[in-house]
C-alpha cells in the first residue's frame, strides 16, 4: 500500500504518455443497487449506505480503474435540496464521505483520488457567477481538507458555468480536468467541442474531453473534434472521455435523457464487453489517454477497457484473474459448441440479437425539454407496444 502523497500524479502519468483508466458511472450502478434515487440522482449514500460506495469502488479498482473518483455528483447543497428532495445529510458530510471511501479504497493499490463538482441549479436559474463560483468554492473546501490528488469538473451541459468550475478550482494549484457532457453538435448554446475545448483549457484546465449523455464511439469523435480545436488554437492538453455505456445513434443533441427509454429501460442498450474494448482501442488511436466511463458502466466494462490496453499498460487488471481473454476461459465448458466460442473473432463478428422481436432498433427522442409546456401531459413513447 502506497502512502498518500507517495503515487505518481496524474499528470505525471499522462505526461509520460501512459493510460490512466477512469472508473464508471456511480449514479446508475447505485440505482440499480438500490441506494440512489432516480430523478434527484444525489450522492447521499455515501454518508448513508458507506459499505455500498467502499463496495462499488472496490470492484472498480481490481478492474483495473486507476482513479477512484468521489462520489460526489450533484453534492452542490443547492442540488441536494432541489425540487423538495429531503436529506439527513448536509452537503459537507457527503463529500467528507464520500473522499473518505475513495482515499480508503484508492490506498488499496495504484489508484489516484479525484474530487468532482458538476452543473448547479443555480446556473440554469440565472444566478450570478459570484453566486455558482461560490456554490463550487463550498464543495472544494471539503476537498482541500481531504487532499485529493487532482479535480474534476464534470457534466457540464453550458461551457460557460464549466469555465467558472475550471476557474475555481485551479486556484487550489491541484490538476484540473474538465469534461462536458456534449456531443459533435457542442453545447447547449451551439458552441463547438473544439471552441468549448479552448475556453477550457484558457479558463486552466489540464485535461479536457467529454462524459456522460452519448455512447463512446461519439464520444471519442466528439473528443478529436476538441483535440483539433486546442491543437489549431496553439494550446496543449490531455485528453478524456467517460461515455456512456448505451448505445445511443438516435439520440439528438441533448443526448440519452431525450431517449423515452431514459432512465429505466435503457438495459437493451448496453454495449459488450468486447464492445467496450473497440472502445478503448479507438480512444487510444484518437490520442486520449484517459480513458473511463459513466452512466451504465459496470466494474466488467472498465475490465475489458483494462484488457485491450493490457500492452500498452504493461499490466492485466486483477479482476482478469478471472476472466480468459476473449473468452478463452469456455475452453473448459462441458458443451462443444460453446468451447468453440473461445475465440477473438466469434465475439468481434457477433450481432448480439435483443430477443424482442417487436421492439424497434432505434427510437424517437422526445423534443428538447426547452420546447415543452411543463404542464402538458405526458405523451406515449413512439416505440411503446400497444
Amino acid at each position: 500500500m502506497a502512502p498518500v502523497g507517495s503515487k505518481r500524479g496524474v499528470l505525471e502519468r499522462l505526461d509520460a504518455g501512459e493510460v490512466v483508466i477512469g472508473d464508471g458511472g456511480f449514479v446508475f450502478a447505485l440505482e440499480k443497487r438500490g441506494y440512489v434515487k432516480a430523478g434527484p440522482w444525489t450522492p447521499e449514500a455515501a454518508a448513508e449506505h458507506p459499505e455500498a460506495v467502499r463496495q462499488l469502488h472496490r470492484e472498480f479498482l481490481r478492474a483495473g480503474s486507476n482513479v477512484m473518483q468521489t462520489f460526489t455528483f450533484y453534492a452542490s447543497d443547492d442540488k441536494l435540496e432541489n425540487r423538495g428532495n429531503k436529506l439527513t445529510f448536509t452537503g459537507q458530510q457527503i463529500n467528507e464521505a464520500a473522499c473518505d471511501l475513495a482515499r480508503e479504497v484508492a490506498n488499496e493499490g495504484d489508484a489516484l483520488v479525484a474530487g468532482g463538482v458538476s452543473q448547479t441549479p443555480s446556473y440554469l436559474s440565472c444566478k450570478s457567477e459570484d453566486e455558482v463560483k461560490k456554490i463550487f468554492k463550498k464543495q472544494l473546501d471539503v476537498f482541500i481538507k481531504k487532499n485529493v490528488d487532482f479535480l474534476i469538473a464534470e457534466y457540464f451541459e453550458h461551457v460557460e458555468e464549466a469555465e467558472w468550475a475550471v476557474q475555481v478550482l485551479k486556484a487550489t494549484g491541484k490538476p484540473v480536468a474538465a469534461t462536458l457532457c456534449i456531443g459533435p453538435e457542442g453545447d447547449m448554446h451551439g458552441v463547438s467541442p473544439g471552441e468549448c475545448a479552448v475556453r477550457l483549457v484558457k479558463a486552466g484546465a489540464d485535461i479536457v474531453g467529454v462524459n456522460c449523455h452519448f455512447d463512446p464511439m461519439t464520444c471519442v469523435k466528439t473528443v478529436a473534434m476538441m483535440k483539433a480545436g486546442v491543437e489549431k488554437a496553439g494550446l496543449k492538453a490531455h485528453y478524456m472521455t467517460q461515455p456512456l455505456a448505451y448505445h445511443t445513434p438516435d439520440c439528438s443533441c441533448q443526448g440519452f435523457i431525450d431517449l423515452p427509454e431514459f432512465p429505466f429501460a435503457l438495459e437493451p442498450r448496453i454495449l459488450t464487453r468486447w464492445e467496450m474494448q473497440h472502445y478503448a482501442r479507438e480512444a487510444y488511436k484518437a490520442g486520449i489517454r484517459y480513458i473511463g466511463g459513466c452512466c451504465g458502466f459496470e466494474p466488467y466494462h472498465i475490465r475489458a477497457v483494462a484488457e485491450e490496453l493490457a500492452t500498452e499498460r504493461g499490466i492485466l487488471p486483477e479482476a482478469s484473474e478471472k476472466h480468459g481473454m476473449w473468452g478463452s476461459g469456455l475452453e473448459m465448458h462441458t458443451k462443444p459448441w460453446v468451447r468453440a466460442r473461445a475465440r477473438r473473432d466469434y465475439w468481434e463478428r457477433l450481432k448480439p440479437a435483443s430477443g424482442r422481436p417487436l421492439c424497434p432498433s432505434m427510437s424517437t427522442p422526445d423534443a428538447s425539454l426547452n420546447n415543452i409546456n411543463a404542464d402538458q401531459s405526458a405523451k406515449v413513447p413512439s416505440n411503446t407496444i400497444h
